[in-house]
């Protein structure tokens, strides 16, 4: 396995760094070998932050991220800061609601309404597990079981159910995307 370089961009209190840290528990939970780092202004909610992710099948050389293969956007903030870094051929998921200037280049965007599935599940803050049930189903970079295990095992147990449903809910919405995209492939 070659080096995955994943970014979670939006603003600070999205929940970005904790999308990061159950990606990075699921990864050691699947054997891989993995950096975790993230980056934010100074303000605690509102400006930019991200979360970074290497992953390799040995030993990473280079913990920072500096070819983006997987992007997830959750706020219009977190796209000039990736835009340049995103590599040819990455795949791209951004809120439909939040980021309405997605970035354009050479990859696949796909923009879903995570906040608003968020808001349906009971808490708004939740969109954040919600895109990372997406990017794992539609990505495959981890197990989904892994996936579940990790967000349970660092996720607040007030928080427990909540997240889980949203995982499940961000799995579900990259399965449907999934399911279309192969029903339009089918009828040409």
């Amino acid at each position: 396995m070659s080096n995955l370089e994943i970014r979670f961009g939006g603003s600070g209190g999205q929940g970005l760094i904790l999308s990061g840290r159950l990606l990075f528990q699921a990864f050691v939970m699947d054997g891989k070998h993995a950096a975790q780092s993230q980056s934010y202004e100074p303000t605690s909610r509102g400006g930019f932050c991200n979360a970074d992710l290497v992953v390799s099948g040995g030993e990473v050389d280079y913990p920072l991220v500096t070819a983006i293969d997987y992007l997830v956007l959750l706020d219009q903030i977190g796209v000039a800061p990736s835009a340049a870094m995103i590599r040819p051929g990455a795949l791209v998921l951004s809120d439909s609601r939040l980021v309405p200037e997605p970035p354009k280049g050479d990859f696949t965007l796909y923009q879903f309404p995570f906040t608003d599935e968020a808001i349906a599940l009971g808490n708004h803050r939740a969109a954040n597990v919600v895109a990372l049930g997406a990017l794992i189903a539609l990505s495959d970079i981890c197990d989904r079981e892994t996936a579940a295990r990790a967000v349970g095992a660092g996720t607040p147990k007030a928080f427990l159910d909540l997240n889980l449903a949203a995982l499940q809910r961000g799995f579900d919405m990259a399965d449907d995307l999934s399911a279309d995209l192969t029903d339009n492939a089918a009828m040409r």
